[in-house]
């Protein structure tokens, strides 16, 4: 008998009709909209400085508008899938008249900081309203790309520290619950944000949701801030998970099954739901298990200065042409890899060395790491 596989759509079309008030805010509820903020709501939202908000049947009106406009307006695939999002949320009565707020969207190159977040007004009644505060995670500009390696240098980075004055922000507009969401580095910031907030902020939160989310240093985990909140938090990740495995991780996340195989896991649109829960998986595929074991094994052979200067020569090289986007360096892919190849040419001999003895190292982790795994 064939298994029907379900995704976040069909949750949509099935169980939209759904109040918050007739079935509580769940795990399906967390991925759809920890998916949605990657939506470009500039000029749609109000940012955290302005009060009030705009429906999700608003928005979704006004990403259409858009489109219909500009066919260029959506140009990245998580982007076009979070707009056929948001068209869906907008016809259905569980969704549509849930408020957003607070959208906040910052990239700067000098501090190499890429933060974007949006907050969602639930439910109907005044005093049983409650807060979700969402996380983007990484976008396509290469500055969140080089914030996320800084995470492996030193904690806090920029948007970790942006996370926790949002939320303290957004937590004063209400007196109800909070919880926070993100996907990829919008998880680690959630965690973050909920750890390293007021004590005040914090007694209200009920759940922090990690979707495939990076981790964290040690000492952080052991921190009193951490320990306060680790037993609020809900964690995922896909069975062939990379992202969500890397750093380390205060406790065990729960196992979903995808519709996709390996880095295309990492899309929440490809995760597996059943009524009002995600698909759980029993144990992570070996692929995943020798990927990561091979990149801690990596990590953790490089000391700190080499793993900045490794970072930092990467970043270099890749943003020679002036590329400031995943998109800018695919648009014309051709005259990206020459102006990657004469950067290597002309980057000092050091660094060249360095550059060489950092992929020599992840050559050998990778060989130890299979020859453990033809023994086993």
């Amino acid at each position: 008998m064939m298994r029907i596989m379900a995704n976040m759509f069909d949750y949509i079309s099935w169980r939209g009709d759904l109040t918050f008030e007739q079935s509580p805010f769940n795990p399906v509820d967390n991925i759809i909209f920890s998916h949605l903020v990657y939506l470009p709501l500039n000029d749609i939202v109000p940012g955290p400085d302005v009060r009030g908000g705009m429906s999700i049947a608003g928005a979704a009106e006004q990403i259409a508008q858009r489109q219909r406009d500009d066919p260029s307006f959506l140009d990245d695939q998580i982007v076009v899938e979070a707009a056929a999002l948001v068209h869906a949320m907008g016809m259905a009565p569980r969704y549509k008249n849930c408020q957003l707020c607070g959208f906040a969207d910052q990239t700067d190159l000098i501090q190499e900081k890429q933060f974007c977040a949006v907050s969602v007004v639930i439910g109907k009644k005044i005093l049983e309203t409650s807060l979700l505060v969402v996380y983007r995670g990484t976008d396509v500009n290469l500055v969140g790309w080089k914030e996320d390696f800084n995470m492996s240098l030193s904690e806090p980075v920029p948007s970790q520290r942006e996370a926790v004055n949002y939320l303290e922000r957004m937590a004063g507009r209400t007196k109800g619950p909070l919880r926070l969401a993100g996907h990829s580095k919008g998880g680690n910031l959630a965690i973050f944000a909920a750890a390293r907030c007021r004590k005040e902020t914090k007694r209200r939160i009920v759940a922090v949701y990690s979707n495939d989310a990076p981790g964290f240093h040690q000492h952080f985990l052991e921190s009193q801030d951490y320990q306060a909140i680790h037993h609020r938090i809900v964690s995922f990740v896909p069975q062939s998970s990379l992202v969500g495995m890397l750093f380390k991780h205060g406790k065990k996340a729960a196992i979903v099954q995808s519709t996709e195989t390996g880095l295309k896991q990492h899309d929440l649109c490809t995760w597996e739901v059943m009524g009002n829960d995600l698909v759980r998986a029993d144990e992570l595929s070996r692929e995943s298990i020798l990927v990561n074991n091979i990149l801690r094994d990596w990590i953790n052979e490089m000391e700190n200065e080499q793993r900045r200067r490794f970072i930092e020569a990467i970043y270099t090289i890749v943003t020679a042409n002036h590329a400031r986007s995943i998109s800018d360096l695919s648009s014309d892919w051709l005259q990206s890899i020459v102006s990657i190849i004469n950067s290597l040419k002309n980057i000092d001999e050091p660094t060249k060395k360095l550059i060489g003895k950092s992929i020599g190292d992840l050559f050998w982790a990778a060989r130890k790491n299979i020859a453990t795994l033809r023994e086993k």
